[in-house]
């Protein structure tokens, strides 16, 4: 089964046929450029997930660092929805997330904005949504990105031993991770990124306390992130 969904950007590789709206070069996007193929065989894309409550200059500056440094075609910054079974109370409602992760990335080179985990079964795995994702784009080369403090604890992730043995995994450090190398297995690599000290914890903080978040977010969502937070 093939989910229609949409995601918003540049993306570097052309449009795909029979897959809805996926990647699309038109709704003010302009004309998606030529693939960038960075090595050989299939095009790799990074699987960045996460709440992005809000997104921020630290993940779209993480986004840039990671696509360069580990070679990847493209990043797809895939918007988590809500998890019906442990509602967050201070998570915006979805499409409006989505709506601002589309903001703050329009124009950027090889980033997209996806909402293909809203069409999935919930609660979401990164399991499911890989394994979704392969069999819609099976001419891509998925890549799963994670922080180091999300390594720590990969252990405890839905069917982790799975991911390991069938996808590669980029991690990149965090200040406070403690990631020994030489116990990675083949398929995981460690990553330099550049990281903002940047939180979307501390922006939702700085808007209640109504302190000023400028240069936090990208100046296209400052508003609208302001507005919405602070109610």
């Amino acid at each position: 089964m093939k989910y229609k969904y949409k995601q918003y950007g540049t993306p570097v590789s052309p449009p795909l046929e029979g897959l809805g709206e996926a990647l699309p070069s038109s709704e003010g996007l302009g004309e998606a450029s030529p693939l960038l193929r960075r090595g050989r065989g299939r095009p790799t894309i990074g699987i960045f997930g996460g709440s992005f409550n809000p997104i921020h200059n630290g993940h779209i500056q993480l986004a840039r660092s990671l696509r360069e440094a580990a070679g990847l075609d493209e990043v797809w910054l895939m918007v988590s929805p809500q998890n019906p079974l442990k509602r967050q109370a201070d998570l915006l409602d979805d499409d409006v997330r989505l709506q601002l992760a589309r903001q703050a990335v329009g124009g950027e080179q090889g980033i997209v904005v996806s909402d293909y985990e809203f069409h999935l079964p919930r609660p979401s795995y990164t399991w499911n949504t890989l394994q979704a994702l392969e069999r819609d784009f099976p001419d891509r080369e998925l890549v799963l990105m994670i922080g180091g403090d999300n390594w720590e604890r990969f252990r405890h992730w839905y069917r982790a031993d799975d991911i390991v043995e069938r996808y590669p995994i980029v991690v990149y450090p965090r200040r406070d991770s403690d990631i020994d190398r030489t116990t990675l297995p083949p398929t995981v690599k460690v990553v330099e990124a550049d990281l903002l000290d940047i939180s979307s914890t501390d922006i939702r903080r700085r808007v209640r306390q109504g302190k000023t978040i400028a240069g936090m977010v990208p100046d296209t969502i400052l508003t609208a992130v302001t507005e919405y937070y602070a109610r």
